[in-house]
This record gives C-alpha cells, sequence and structure tokens, in this order.
C-alpha cells in the first residue's frame, strides 16, 4: 500500500473507535441487562451520565429498548456499530473483505438480537465478531501502519471510556501502555506532552478523572 491520505488516516482512526465504542458499551449493557431487570431504582441515568450521553429514555424499560437498538438514535450501539461499518466499507481494499465480513456480521446479530427473545445470546455474538475482527486486524493486514492507526483509534476510545467509568488505575495504566507503542508507530501527529500528561495522572494519589478525558481527545 501506498502513501494513506488524510481521509484514510481518519478513517481508520475512527474504525477503531467506534470498533471499540461499541464494543466496550455493549459489554457494559450485557453486563447490567439482569441487573436492570430486579433492581427497584433505575441505574440507567448514572450510566448515561458516566459515559457523557442526554438521558431521553426516561424509564429503565426504554433504556434497554432503545439504547442498544434504535438507529434514529446517534448515541446508541447499533448506532456506533453502522458508523464503524460507514467507514469500514469505504476502507475494504485498506482492510480487506474478511475484516469488513465481521463488522457485517455484528450488525446482522445485532439486529437478530433487537427481535429475539433471548437478546443476550446474538449480543454476545456481537461482541465475538468484534474480537474476530480485531484479530483479523493483526493476522491479515499487511500494512503496519494501517494497523496501528486503527488500534490508536481503539485506545484512544478505551481509554477515553475507561475514564469516563471511573476504571481502576490498574486499567488506565495498562492501556495508557499499550496506547503509546501504537500512537508512535502509527505515523499520524500527536502531541507528546499529552502521554506525559496521561501518564502523570494516573500516578496521582487521587485520579482526575475528567481531565484524562481531556488529554486522550486532545491528543491529536
Amino acid at each position: 500500500m501506498g502513501i494513506i491520505s488524510v481521509e484514510q488516516t481518519d478513517r481508520l482512526l475512527w474504525l477503531g473507535r467506534y470498533s471499540e465504542r461499541v464494543y466496550t458499551t455493549l459489554r457494559l449493557y450485557y453486563n447490567s441487562f439482569d441487573m436492570m431487570i430486579d433492581e427497584i431504582t433505575d441505574s440507567y441515568a448514572e450510566f448515561c451520565k458516566m459515559i457523557d450521553i442526554p438521558d431521553i429514555y426516561g424509564s429503565k424499560e426504554v433504556f434497554k429498548e432503545k439504547y442498544p437498538f434504535d438507529e434514529e438514535n446517534p448515541d446508541s450501539i447499533l448506532s456506533n456499530l453502522n458508523r464503524a461499518y460507514d467507514n469500514a466499507i469505504v476502507l475494504r481494499e485498506e482492510i480487506g473483505s474478511e475484516a469488513l465480513s465481521y463488522i457485517q456480521l455484528a450488525i446482522y446479530d445485532m439486529n437478530r438480537a433487537k427481535i429475539s427473545r433471548a437478546p443476550l445470546i446474538e449480543m454476545q455474538r456481537v461482541i465475538d465478531n468484534i474480537l474476530a475482527f480485531w484479530g483479523i486486524v493483526d493476522d491479515s493486514i499487511d500494512s503496519e501502519q494501517v494497523r496501528n492507526i486503527i488500534k490508536t483509534g481503539k485506545r484512544i476510545e478505551r481509554i477515553d471510556l475507561y475514564a469516563r467509568l471511573g476504571m481502576a488505575r490498574k486499567e488506565l495504566v495498562r492501556e495508557i501502555d499499550r496506547l503509546v507503542p501504537r500512537i508512535e508507530r502509527s505515523g499520524m501527529e500527536y502531541r507528546r506532552d499529552k502521554i506525559g500528561a496521561l501518564k502523570e495522572l494516573v500516578t496521582q494519589p487521587e485520579i482526575n478523572y475528567y481531565k484524562i478525558v481531556y488529554e486522550v481527545e486532545t491528543i491529536l
């Protein structure tokens, strides 16, 4: 592959970000599904607040239906999955048909979950297909730069989400350490001072999660 254009770079980055956003938010939803059924007070509003999306649902019943599956809602899991696909299909030559096919399968299984009486089964298949997509990215894409741009997007999104969710220090340290070699080899211009700031923030006795979100979102 030749020189990667600015547009291709942006699409590769956001393919990584959207696929990670689907993976992490779907895992959170999957793990809390049964809890939401049995809980007396609605916890979904706190979930919306943590990941910085508007609470347009009004009840956990509406949230359970609309947040995963509503294509008209730009914050839904399915909307983010469709955005990943929109980038992947344009990048078919860069990522290959097999990688694209796993994003297509994820959409197929998400739509099956929407009409299923046991949606968690299909949701697990969506998670598996995203994991398979990342595996194919590592195994089948010859261009190291393409792989690193996708994985840079993945790590940026994961750090962002983990900080919003108040994840443990060790998880944030691990993801920042994994971001560094990817972004260094991606060929993209980035703020090296932001890497230093992120590493410093996770060493503080009290982690400033909002500052981590800001630093990682302004790293490029």
